[in-house]
């Protein structure tokens, strides 16, 4: 069964071919990552599956339903969940509250409402829930401006998951972190495997091969192999073009 379905999208600007008939699946409570050298068409993808970058051709579907020319706010409600654009984080307010104005967004209510509602009992437990799968319901009072970077894109991923996604797509949530704030962001991902299909692009490899069920290495737009990790760290193309000696440990 397939969940996200990617159909020869293509995207150029000008003479650039930025990404290339590009074909790919997503199942129920898969991991797929997408792996590519910089300036592969990584960024540009992620954008079209979003509903930020339209495609000059190709398709999306989302559980057998053409999305392709859908909005990124119909995305969302759709199950579609792309997590720095749900919604901007307010570094004024607590990290509950941002959450909470996800919570709100699912619900369609409008954010000029956000003020009064903000002690809603309802509101709060369902970003609590969230906060809690991301590992941040002690930060839940302290503003967002406090924040550590790494816990920074705990409540991206919390902002996300108040959303309930089917689908969640996430760009390089690892960028910036180390050390023991990657260790535990890796552990909460590993902790929602399952829970909904995840499309991952990320540059620490490492990360990469502990998590996904399935990879797919773009290589100047294109799509050269896409399979199990092991497959992937063994194909002969995927080594000469991108993984080189990195992998050959």
């Amino acid at each position: 069964m397939t969940l996200l379905s990617v159909r020869n999208l293509c995207k150029n600007y000008g003479a650039l071919e930025v990404t290339k008939d590009v074909s790919l699946d997503v199942a129920p409570g898969e991991l797929h990552a997408i792996i590519g050298p910089n300036g592969a068409g990584k960024t540009t993808l992620i954008g079209q599956l979003s509903g930020q970058t339209a495609p000059d051709s190709g398709s999306v579907w989302l559980e057998g339903r053409d999305i392709t020319r859908a909005s990124m706010a119909q995305r969302v409600h759709l199950g579609l969940a792309r997590s720095f654009q749900i919604t901007s984080i307010l570094p004024r307010f607590t990290v509950l509250e941002n959450v909470a104005l996800a919570v709100q967004a699912r619900s369609g209510s409008s954010f000029r409402f956000f003020a009064p509602v903000v002690g809603e009992r309802a509101l709060n437990d369902a970003a609590m829930d969230a906060l809690a799968e991301a590992g941040l319901e002690e930060r839940a009072r302290v503003r967002a401006s406090a924040l550590s970077h790494g816990e920074h894109r705990r409540l991206e991923l919390a902002i996300a998951l108040a959303t309930e996604p089917r689908v969640l797509l996430l760009d390089e949530p690892l960028a910036g972190t180390g050390g023991e704030e990657a260790e535990a962001f890796i552990q909460r991902l590993r902790s929602l495997k399952g829970r909904f299909a995840t499309v991952l692009i990320e540059h620490d490899m490492e990360a990469v091969f502990a998590l996904a069920d399935r990879i797919s290495v773009l290589v100047y737009g294109q799509i050269i192999a896409s399979g199990t990790p092991d497959m992937i760290r063994n194909d002969p193309k995927v080594r000469t073009a991108y993984l080189g000696d990195e992998e050959a440990a």
